[in-house]
């Protein structure tokens, strides 16, 4: 008998012990997630840690839902969809992840208005509010490539002579990125239409991520952003006329766009209130554009974190159907500075986005906004002081990837041309792009087609975390211009790798 319950009480106990073991288990740890203001249920933006091995695949096998996208080139995570909400809050928990956010609303910052004759191109070339009638440009920005994140456009309006192109529809997921609703065909026509645009010959590539209401997923703009910080060429310009639902990771993104060498115009928002509420235009790495109406009133979002104003008013540009409509709003606003950014980059190819950013801030028109708002600057988009093209054969570029062997042998890229009789100039703009976790590691060199190395970078000194990202000046007068020039990189030191994304040479 006593031994009968001895052995009772042990089963009595281990049964305790797997009950408690069980409620353990089922107890998951959770952590909060980042709210939208419109939520589209079930859908998810997953940031992971910095150097964090999860991959999406395990994660959503382990927590549920479907991945719809991951990313690397502007953070590292992925958005998922039919995900519960408990759910997306033990995602939070899980070690390797960062934050999980809310897949909120993305929309156009626009207001369609009756056709009144725009104004905004005349506006933009003059120190007044008076209009002249005329629009005087200094470069039709030729060898720059917008990229317009919007609702798509339409490759095929006259107003883009063939220039136009698509990149990829990421509200249907294929490579047609058409337009169906007009605000991403007005916002392209401002940028580089051949007579409603500011650059008249910059290259256009639609990147679609609004629906046909002018809305669409935040992880829509967030694969959008990371498309062309992968697929992308220099120099470029890409244009947010939009304001994200999920603050926060837009904001990330425009930064390593931005880092990646690419100048983006943010629409500062149409609300009335501080602009330093909406993402992404609040970066600071942006240029986030301001909208004034005919006369110098301004409508829409203020503050600090706007960096100029633009005209936004009754602006006329191309829709959709291959016609012409009116829009009002910092949609018809940010596509003024995007496209005077890409004339900045007709006259000076190398420049930096932070050069672009600072360059039309600083020569903006002071004191002509009537009502800029509380801590607004009063800077009004001003083209004038840009010069015209100074290359006489353009430029070349290859953007392959090649990757850096950590404390290896000397890697390549390389570019022809074949176009440009005589010699090479005196002050060549080379861009060069590599990402890299330390750049005292590293030697860049340019080599002419003659076999000549001109050094660009030597290794040594203080490194930095972000790799090369810069412009440099090479006097090539005694080489021939035709013929293949490379970009040699080598890691010399130990212990970090990485990758050349891109270089150029402006002839």
């Amino acid at each position: 008998m006593h031994r009968t319950r001895g052995m009772a009480s042990l089963l009595a106990a281990a049964a305790v012990l797997v009950t408690t073991a069980a409620g353990v288990a089922t107890a998951q740890p959770e952590a909060a997630v980042a709210q939208a203001r419109e939520h589209i249920a079930g859908r998810y933006i997953v940031v992971l840690k910095d150097g964090a091995r999860a991959a999406a695949d395990t994660l959503t096998q382990r927590y549920g839902g479907v991945v719809v996208d991951t990313y690397s080139a502007t953070l590292n995570g992925f958005s998922v969809r039919d995900l519960p909400a408990q759910q997306a809050r033990r995602l939070a928990a899980d070690p390797s992840v960062k934050s999980v956010h809310q897949d909120g609303t993305s929309r156009a910052v626009a207001d369609e208005q009756p056709n009144p004759p725009s104004w905004g191109l005349d506006q933009i070339d003059q120190r007044t509010t008076s209009l002249d009638k005329k629009y005087t440009y200094p470069n039709t920005a030729g060898n720059v490539t917008a990229y317009v994140i919007d609702s798509g456009v339409n490759i095929r309006h006259t107003e883009f002579e063939g220039r136009a192109s698509h990149g990829h529809d990421f509200i249907d997921n294929d490579n047609d990125a058409s337009d169906c609703f007009w605000h991403g065909s007005h916002v392209a026509g401002t940028i580089a239409g051949k007579t409603v645009g500011v650059a008249k010959k910059a290259k256009v590539v639609a990147v679609r991520s609004l629906g046909c209401g002018g809305s669409g997923p935040d992880s829509a703009t967030v694969s959008g952003l990371e498309w062309v910080a992968k697929n992308g060429v220099k120099p470029g310009v890409v244009n947010l006329s939009l304001v994200m639902d999920t603050v926060g990771v837009g904001d990330e993104q425009v930064k390593a766009l931005v880092a990646k060498g690419f100048v983006v115009a943010v629409a500062a928002g149409n609300n009335g209130q501080d602009a330093c509420t909406a993402s992404p235009g609040r970066t600071p790495e942006a240029l986030t554009v301001g909208w004034i109406n005919q006369g110098g009133g301004r409508s829409g979002n203020y503050g600090r974190c706007v960096d100029l104003f633009a005209p936004g008013g009754n602006i006329y540009s191309a829709d959709h159907t291959g016609s012409y409509r009116t829009g009002s709003g910092t949609s018809m606003a940010s596509p003024h500075g995007a496209g005077a950014a890409a004339l900045y980059l007709g006259a000076t190819p190398g420049a930096t986005p932070q050069q672009v950013r600072d360059a039309l801030v600083d020569n903006a028109t002071p004191n002509l906004v009537t009502n800029p708002g509380a801590e607004s600057p009063n800077k009004l988009l001003y083209i004038g002081f840009i010069g015209g093209v100074p290359s006489k054969c353009g430029v070349k570029a290859n953007d392959e990837d090649v990757s850096i062997p950590d404390a290896g042998s000397a890697v390549g890229s390389s570019v022809t041309q074949d176009s440009c009789d005589g010699k090479a100039s005196a002050a060549l703009a080379v861009r060069v792009d590599v990402d890299h976790g330390y750049t005292g590691d590293l030697a860049v060199d340019l080599v002419g087609p003659s076999g000549t190395a001109y050094p660009l970078k030597q290794p040594g000194g203080v490194g930095e975390a972000g790799g090369v990202h810069q412009s440099f000046t090479v006097d090539a007068s005694r080489e021939d211009a035709n013929g293949t020039w490379r970009l040699s990189v080598r890691d010399v030191y130990r212990f970090d790798a990485g990758t050349l994304t891109g270089w150029s040479i402006t002839f």
